[in-house]
């Protein structure tokens, strides 16, 4: 099914709202305590359960503004929810703060099996957006791979060395940021591979 345009505002709003939310109402109460069924809750631990139906919520709303979401945000979606449940579940954060490791690190094996039988797995989700030759697609998926094992790892220094803020504030902004700011850079040097449209075809 072909994707419905809608506002690119409110598709970003949508996209990056729960995270953005997620960021504000930690920073609010991740000095807090909070009793529920009996156990306390960490502030950082009700932050990441509230996340699970704000995520929810927004990709169902995507979904019926533009008819449809992609593998990867599906993906996100289920990873969210499944160490979040995991979270409340041993009340404990580390859990959670493993999440980004585990999409990260899952990213880039798929990928890298991907270049191992000599395809890009980038190409055959992408193709379609970005008309590129094959063997910009090859140069392009191999550093993406690595950009996701590198993200990956550093993930797992950030969280088990730093503080539960820091690690918050990094996962909230500076991987997302390092990984736009990788991939603008990438399609800058990869423009030579690009397809352009013959003039006068259609």
């Amino acid at each position: 099914m072909a994707e419905r345009k809608i506002n690119p505002i409110l598709k970003q709003a949508l996209e990056l709202g729960p995270t953005i939310l997620f960021f504000v109402i930690y920073m609010r109460i991740k000095d807090q305590t909070y009793s529920l069924g009996g156990t306390e809750y960490s502030g950082f631990i009700v932050a990441a359960l509230i996340l699970v139906p704000l995520l929810l919520v927004s990709t169902f709303t995507l979904w019926l503004l533009t008819g449809t979401i992609s593998r990867m945000q599906i993906f996100v979606a289920v990873m969210v929810i499944f160490f979040g449940g995991l979270t409340a579940w041993f009340n404990d954060a580390t859990f959670f703060k493993m999440k980004t490791t585990f999409v990260y690190g899952t990213f880039a094996v798929i990928l890298g099996a991907g270049l191992l039988r000599g395809r890009s797995l980038l190409q055959w989700v992408m193709a379609e957006a970005l008309p590129m030759k094959p063997e910009g697609w090859m140069i392009l998926t191999r550093r993406l791979a690595m950009m996701f094992a590198a993200l990956a790892i550093a993930n797992e220094v950030i969280w088990r060395t730093q503080s539960e803020k820091v690690w918050v504030i990094l996962e909230t902004f500076a991987m997302p940021a390092a990984l736009f700011l990788f991939l603008m850079l990438n399609f800058m040097a990869l423009q030579r591979f690009l397809i352009e449209d013959e003039p006068g075809k259609e």
